[in-house]
């Protein structure tokens, strides 16, 4: 629940600074654009003002400038109307438009500028016309307007924008945060379990050398206390070895090749032949369903031995003694499917999606570190192959893997698997591992 709770907050303090970002940017983009548009506006009326004044000049040299003008000349119907005013050399301000208003003498200035005439921005611009001045003037109570109608819109979108930007970033936050907690809870479980099946072989390990030191024994007693050791030893080694293993995929992953491929009959030939005395020592008749035919699969021939190792391992412990364990290798059609079935006490509906986890055991009473099949779905998903589970003719479980037949290019070679999977953790028959 704390670890929910600790997800959540993260994801809302994501939310948190990337809603603030993302409206800052747009706070800032609305501004410019409002400069941007009441610059262009301003730019406009000043051109008007300017072409105002020229004409009045012309006026003025045909001996037409006494006579009053019209506030209109060639505007859009839309445009404020335009004012003109003379100022004398004496300063005295003269209307040359009809329905000026007053021109305040401190408003006057050279080029163009805004000011307040009775309570109304305007955009005046001066010209020296001779001896006299001209003041042309329009108001742009209109572009105080229409920033003002572009400001409402674009409050409404930045609150939407705000709304919406936050409750997308706090989803997306808690779907991407959530693979991670499902790794964060899984690595945390793993070294849980790590701990505990390491912990176990050092806890028999130091029971058995205190309770030799404590009194002297026979050389006998002390070859058996040996004997315990070193088999806890070996399960230490085992269970290292496999960590280690799935540590390096984890980290590296695993690539084939695109031109290995590797005869799966064989491999899987080899891999039953040196069973056989494993088999022997449990009371399990393994055999070989031999197709005599060369059937390829795109994977690495050390990899293949390591699963079908695990297999073989796990059917000949779970049938146990006067059982049989089967291994067959066919194709059908463009696939080719390794079954491994055993007469054990087959694998619960509800077991078989939990198998594959790492240290998970269906049966807690029998030996091995629970790494074994997780190993082996490694390799099948690296290889691009698919599981099937499900009960065997035999009466118990059957272990089922189909890849792709791929053609035989470049195979790995032949003999080399047999070397590979003696020196592996899994593939030689040493091994005990439960399943899952």
């Amino acid at each position: 629940m704390r670890n929910s709770e600790s997800r959540r907050t993260h994801a809302a303090k994501v939310a948190i600074v990337a809603t603030v970002i993302v409206v800052a940017c747009y706070v800032i983009g609305a501004l410019m654009f409002n400069l941007v548009v009441v610059h262009r506006l301003t730019a406009q009326a000043d051109v008007r003002l300017a072409q105002r004044l020229a004409d009045i000049g012309k006026l003025s040299i045909t001996g037409a400038g006494t006579t009053p003008l019209s506030t209109h000349h060639d505007q859009d119907e839309d445009d404020a109307p335009i004012f003109v005013w003379r100022v004398s050399p004496q300063g005295s301000i003269t209307a040359v438009t009809t329905g000026a208003p007053s021109l305040p003498h401190t408003t006057l200035s050279k080029g163009a500028s805004t000011v307040d005439i009775g309570g109304t921005p305007f955009r005046i611009q001066t010209v020296t016309n001779g001896s006299e001045t001209l003041v042309a003037g329009e108001s742009i109570a209109q572009i105080d307007r229409v920033s003002n109608a572009l400001m409402t819109p674009e409050l409404i979108f930045g609150l939407a924008l705000l709304v919406v930007m936050f409750v997308g970033s706090l989803l997306i936050g808690l779907r991407a945060s959530a693979p991670l907690e499902l790794v964060r809870r899984r690595q945390a479980e793993f070294t849980a379990d790590a701990s505990h099946e390491l912990r176990t072989p050092l806890s028999v390990i130091e029971a058995e050398v205190d309770l030799a030191l404590t009194r002297s024994r026979s050389p006998d007693e002390y070859r058996s206390v040996l004997r315990r050791v070193a088999g806890e030893s070996r399960r230490l080694r085992r269970i290292v070895d496999d960590l280690l293993w799935l540590a390096r995929v984890d980290d590296r992953g695993m690539e084939i090749a695109a031109d290995v491929t590797v005869d799966l009959t064989e491999i899987a030939r080899n891999c039953t032949d040196r069973f056989q005395a494993v088999a022997a020592t449990k009371g399990v008749t393994l055999s070989f369903d031999d197709t005599h035919e060369p059937l390829c699969v795109h994977a690495e021939a050390e990899w293949v031995d390591r699963l079908i190792g695990v297999l073989i391992d796990n059917a000949c412990k779970f049938a146990g003694i006067g059982g049989v364990a089967t291994v067959g290798v066919h194709a059908t059609g463009n696939r080719i499917i390794l079954q491994v079935d055993d007469n054990g006490p087959g694998i619960p509906t509800d077991q078989r999606t939990l198998i594959m986890d790492r240290f998970h055991r269906a049966d807690e009473d029998r030996p091995g570190t629970g790494l074994g099949l997780a190993i082996a779905d490694s390799v099948v998903r690296a290889t691009n192959g698919t599981w099937l589970i499900a009960d065997s003719p035999h009466g118990g479980a059957r272990m089922q893997v189909t890849w792709r037949k791929a053609p035989p290019r470049r195979n790995s070679d032949s003999g080399a698997h047999d070397e590979r999977g003696a020196a592996s953790g899994l593939a030689h028959p040493a091994p005990a591992h439960s399943r899952g």
